[in-house]
Parts: structure tokens; C-alpha cells; sequence
């Protein structure tokens, strides 16, 4: 890279953000954690992290009125395990959520079955990669570092996934938008490969 790439951090209230933040600075980018429109609009990367429940992430995204800020959006968009589901059209959780409808898709609870702890907390392997800049140097049986008790099902937008007792989105994609179920700040050589791609290789 010729000079560090800014990525705004949409401050969406979520308790990952210091770690999210560490692990782009550690693949080269100048990170910032910000609600001003102004700087998510001017940066090269956006990521929208977030952990918690969704009605309550999105009702922080239309006080702050950053939900359409983030339709604006024409840089690359990364959503991080909460971040990625509200990337979506609508959740079940709570009775029904609308949501940013940026990707296709509803995020359905994980069904419970014998032997399949819900919330699916730990390392699952990633499967069916697509060949996507994302996802450079990222080889299915890779394992990656999951916390979440809803999910979106497999689709036209799902360019990796994972098994917990049923197969869902691990990674998605439509356009310049990217969410990723996973937490890439806690997954170890795997996540930084995926954020050093967001930072260098996408949107070329």
C-alpha cells in the first residue's frame, strides 16, 4: 500500500471495538472509532462490529442516524458477527426486527438439537469457500472463532460457511459489502488474513 488505508469503525455500542480496532491497526490500517458521518463517508474501509442484541444495535444505528449513513456508503463494508447480521433484511430475534436490508437474507435462531449448545460459542472450521478477495489465503477446514445465537442461512450471498448442528453463513457478500459471522479480531492467523484483505485486496 502506498499509505495506510483509513477505516472508520462505526461506533455501534458494542463491547468489541477495542479488539477490533488492535487487529486492523495490526495489519496496517489507521483505525478509528467514530459516529460522524462526515469521516464513515470520507474513509477507504468501513467495519460495523457489534455484539448484543439487534433490536438494541439498531436502535442505537437510527438515534445516532446512522442507518442511512451507512446505505451511503460506497467503500468497502465490513460486518463483524452482529455487524454482519445487521447487514441483513430482518432477524427473528425478539419477535421480528427490520434491519439494514444492505444484503438479502433473514437471521433465524440456531435450532436446537442433541449435542448443539446454543449460543454456538468456539472454534468451527470454515467450508465451500468462494473464490473471493476476502477470503485470499483463507483454505476451507480453517477454523475461526464464533459467539452467536442466531444466524443467517446459507444463499445467493454466502461465500463461506460453517456447520453447528445445521450449515450457516460463516461469510457474505453482495457488492462492496462483506460481513463475516466470525469474530476475525479472535480468530488467530485466520482472521488477520481476512482483515489484512478487507484493508488491501477488496474493491480493486
Amino acid at each position: 500500500m502506498s499509505r495506510a488505508r483509513r477505516v472508520a469503525i462505526v461506533d455501534s455500542g458494542g463491547a468489541n471495538i477495542g479488539s477490533v480496532t488492535a487487529a486492523l491497526e495490526r495489519v496496517g490500517a489507521t483505525a478509528r472509532l467514530t459516529a460522524d458521518p462526515g469521516d464513515i463517508l470520507a474513509a477507504d474501509r468501513v467495519v460495523l462490529p457489534g455484539v448484543g442484541a439487534a433490536a438494541a444495535a439498531m436502535r442505537r444505528l437510527r438515534e445516532s442516524g446512522l442507518e442511512q449513513v451507512l446505505h451511503d456508503v460506497q467503500a468497502p463494508l465490513l460486518g463483524v458477527c452482529l455487524g454482519m447480521q445487521l447487514l441483513l433484511e430482518r432477524s427473528e430475534e425478539d419477535g421480528g426486527v427490520p434491519m439494514l436490508g444492505l444484503l438479502p437474507g433473514e437471521v433465524r435462531a440456531i435450532p436446537p438439537s442433541p449435542g448443539v449448545r446454543v449460543p454456538h460459542m468456539g472454534w468451527n472450521t470454515l467450508e465451500d469457500l468462494a473464490d473471493d478477495p476476502l477470503l485470499r489465503g483463507v483454505a476451507a477446514g480453517e477454523r475461526a472463532y464464533f459467539v452467536h445465537s442466531y444466524a443467517a442461512p446459507t444463499g445467493p450471498t454466502t461465500i463461506a460457511s460453517t456447520t453447528h448442528g445445521t450449515t450457516v453463513s460463516a461469510v457474505v457478500r453482495a457488492g462492496l459489502r462483506w460481513g463475516a459471522q466470525f469474530h476475525p479480531e479472535r480468530s488467530g492467523a485466520v482472521g488477520a488474513r481476512l482483515l489484512r484483505n478487507f484493508v488491501e485486496e477488496v474493491g480493486r
